[in-house]
């Protein structure tokens, strides 16, 4: 088959590979007929996530038709549609009994390497490192799905793969960066970043009850996209300062919650600061750069509440201080899939959002390197991607 591969730094190819097969009794195998490019892939397409190695197949956000499962997986059936999320999770232990489904214990066969950096480990990642459990990933014409009694979704009747590709990660991720600033009445959501989790963290933030919505970033298109779509007030940072804008539109007290949705593959310094950041991924001297976080802890209204979707990989300088003395509140980590999938999928049936209106490029996947270059440098209008095999 044919399959998207990391051989490098900035080097991404589509390799012929072996077609993926039972491993196991709770496997299934499943056709992909739509998978996303996420901005979590541009950290390892710069070389930034520790843990890859030359023709590791990547992508986390695959949707497809199931064409074999084991004799374990009852839930599905042979031709059905489904959509299969990122987290891999066993159903059964500690954390996913606890509906804490991106940390479970049993699904990273390498937890001990990720031990060694973490302190333990959290749920393997398709197409995410060594580290995360070394599967391989969804950008490719088959996929195989651990667990599969227990992670994918079916799809209803009448609803495109555009509708609901998304619900593999970036939907979900929103969601659950929205949920965690804990929104009440009359409060206002900040949201850095206006890449495609920020959108549908944005979306996600008036359906939890927001008052009002501003969205930072700079790249024109994702603004519009913000502004229009999102019905979001918006912060050019490259025209205004962030934190006297905020300043003023909050009569001086900042936006009650604030949502870091950029991350590690964050420009927001500024074009020297980020060619720095650059050159020292290159080198292997540190990959995660902190200015959002610390422009976030500054603006945040004193008692705000700090949601953090947004992907790092190692240490990074805060200014914690800001943090502690203002009484910030801080939420995090890896979308917890599986608790979001079905009310989710329902909203998506019920017309209450379509998620299709993020995709600016669908392009076959023999075009993904191409694709990958695109999303990267933000050219041609890009904002979200979907490959189709």
């Amino acid at each position: 088959m044919k399959a998207v591969c990391w051989h490098g730094r900035n080097d991404m190819r589509v390799d012929n590979v072996p077609d993926p097969k039972i491993e196991d009794s709770r496997d299934a195998i499943i056709r992909i007929t739509a998978t996303g490019i996420c901005g979590s892939d541009l950290h390892l397409m710069a070389g930034a996530a520790p843990g890859m190695e030359s023709g590791d197949i990547i992508g986390h956000e695959p949707m497809g038709v199931v064409e074999e499962i084991g004799s374990a997986v009852t839930n599905l059936r042979v031709g059905q549609r489904v959509v299969v999320p990122f987290t891999i999770s066993c159903g059964h232990c500690f954390f996913c009994e606890k509906t804490l489904f991106s940390l479970c214990d049993e699904s990273n066969p390498n937890a001990a390497e990720a031990a060694k950096v973490m302190g333990h480990s959290p749920a393997g990642l398709y197409g995410y490192t060594h580290m995360l459990g070394g599967y391989s990933g969804g950008q490719a014409e088959y996929l195989r799905v651990p667990y599969a009694d227990i992670g994918p979704i079916a799809v209803p009747d009448g609803l495109a793969d555009d509708q609901v590709v998304f619900l593999s990660d970036i939907f979900p991720t929103g969601y659950m960066a929205a949920e965690n600033c804990d929104i009440r009445p009359g409060e206002t959501v900040a949201v850095w970043g206006c890449g495609p989790v920020a959108q549908f963290t944005i979306q996600s933030a008036w359906m939890l009850g927001a008052s009002r919505v501003i969205a930072i970033d700079c790249v024109p298109e994702r603004l519009e996209m913000a502004r229009t779509i999102g019905r979001a007030e918006v912060i050019n940072f490259e025209k205004q300062d962030v934190y006297e804008t905020l300043q003023e539109m909050t009569a001086g007290r900042g936006p009650d919650c604030c949502v870091d949705a950029v991350g590690a593959e964050n420009h927001a310094a500024g074009m020297v600061q980020s060619t720095i950041d650059d050159a020292k991924t290159a080198m292997h001297l540190g990959s995660d750069r902190p200015h959002v976080l610390n422009e976030i802890f500054k603006c945040c209204r004193k008692g705000g509440k700090v949601s953090i979707p947004g992907v790092y990989f190692g240490a990074v300088n805060l200014m914690f201080g800001a943090a502690i003395n203002k009484g910030l509140q801080m939420r995090m980590g890896q979308t917890h899939m599986q608790r979001y999938l079905a009310p989710l999928m329902k909203k998506v049936e019920e017309g209450e959002i379509d998620p299709s209106f993020v995709i600016t490029h669908k392009l076959p996947l023999e075009k993904a390197p191409e694709a990958y270059e695109k999303f990267r440098d933000k050219s041609d209008g890009c904002i979200k991607v979907v490959l189709v095999p």
